[in-house]
Parts: C-alpha cells; sequence; structure tokens
C-alpha cells in the first residue's frame, strides 16, 4: 500500500518543525507508521547541498546556483528517503518542499516561474504532496516568534522585504493550487494548531 506525502510550509518560524513532531506523535498513537524529513536535505547528499545552500559565508551564490542546488537536493531526497517511505506504505511528513522553491526563489528571488517549474519536473510529475499545509503567519510576526533571523542562516539573512514577498507568494499560491494546498491558522497556541490540522486531514480521509 503506497503511503501518503504531506509537505509543510510556512515563513521562516512559524512552526513548522513543531507542528510536525505533534502531528507525527498524533500518528504513532494511532499506530500510523511515519517518516520525518525535510528540504534541503532527509539524505547524506541532499543534507551536503543544504549546508552549502545555508551557509551564511555563500553570499555570492547566484540565484539560478541556489534554485539549481534546491533541485539537486530535492532530486536525491525523493530517490533517499521519500520514495522508499511512501512504498512501503508510510505517512512522510516533509519541512518544505517545492512550494517553497516557488515562494522563495520565484516571488522571493523573482525568478522565472516556468524555469523553476522546469528544473522541478521530475519531482512534480511524480511526487507532488497529497496535501501541503501552510503554516499561515506574516514573516514579520514569524520572525518574532523565533526571536530574529538566524546570523548564520543565508537564508533567513536575506532581509524583511525579501520575506515579506516570500509570504505574499505563498498566499498566492494558496489560490493557484487550491485544493493542494492548503492554509492553517496558527496564531493560536502550537497545540491548537496542531489539532486544527489534525481534524482537517481527518476531514479529507487522511485516517479515521
Amino acid at each position: 500500500m503506497k503511503g501518503r506525502f504531506i509537505a509543510f510550509e510556512g515563513c521562516e518560524g512559524a512552526g513548522k518543525s513543531t507542528q510536525i513532531r505533534l502531528l507525527s506523535e498524533y500518528l504513532k498513537e494511532k499506530n500510523i507508521p511515519c517518516l520525518i524529513t525535510r528540504e534541503p536535505g532527509g539524505g547524506k547528499i541532499s543534507e551536503e547541498i543544504r549546508r552549502i545552500i545555508l551557509d551564511g559565508k555563500n553570499t555570492e551564490m547566484s540565484d539560478s546556483c541556489e534554485a539549481l542546488l534546491y533541485a539537486a537536493a530535492r532530486a536525491q531526497h525523493l530517490s533517499d528517503t521519500v520514495a522508499p517511505a511512501l512504498e512501503r506504505g508510510e505517512f512522510v511528513l516533509c519541512d518544505r518542499y517545492i512550494f517553497s522553491t516557488f515562494a522563495y526563489q520565484g516571488y522571493g528571488r523573482g525568478m522565472d516561474m516556468g524555469f523553476l517549474k522546469d528544473i522541478n519536473r521530475f519531482a512534480l510529475e511524480k511526487y507532488m504532496p497529497d496535501l501541503t499545509l501552510f503554516l499561515d503567519i506574516p514573516s514579520e510576526r514569524a520572525f518574532e516568534r523565533k526571536h530574529g533571523a538566524d546570523e548564520e542562516d543565508r537564508m533567513e539573512q536575506a532581509g524583511g522585504a525579501f520575506h515579506s514577498r516570500v509570504y505574499g507568494g505563498y498566499r498566492k499560491l494558496l489560490k493557484e493550487y487550491e485544493g493542494q494546498m492548503v492554509a492553517v491558522d496558527c496564531s493560536g497556541t502550537k497545540y491548537e494548531t496542531s489539532a486544527k490540522i489534525a481534524e482537517l486531514l481527518r476531514a479529507r480521509g487522511f485516517f479515521g
């Protein structure tokens, strides 16, 4: 039996890691096997690519190089981690996926969306998530939650205007990919948000 693929999206500090952990605990209580992974990363080679992408010292990296590195990490991640877990019948809970590329490199960097879709064609055709959950909180409020940007993280250091464009991009993607991507209001406590996610997934038939 093929598993289910759920991606989590949101601005820096939105609480993706926390919500993935809480959902994994909920699934384990229901005896549903799940795998937690992330992008970029999720495997030995992909984690090495992640280190290069996010290294705050790599300020000279071009936008096209950045986008291609993300796509390369994704291809390896799918091969190493996502595809095998789905074939085992597990739920895959992924911290960021394809819509991060569209929001950050597309709307944030201003890159051509057609180019981004082309270099991610394999993922788009074979491994689109069953559902993408967007933790909806504006970038400035999300950064407040995490007490500012990480000085070692190149993406977090991109500036307030960049992250505002990213959030606006996510809002546009919600309309473009209605049904595939769903917003979750995360203005409440982490447990209130977790309960909303569980109910949303239950209503969509992911579990009983």
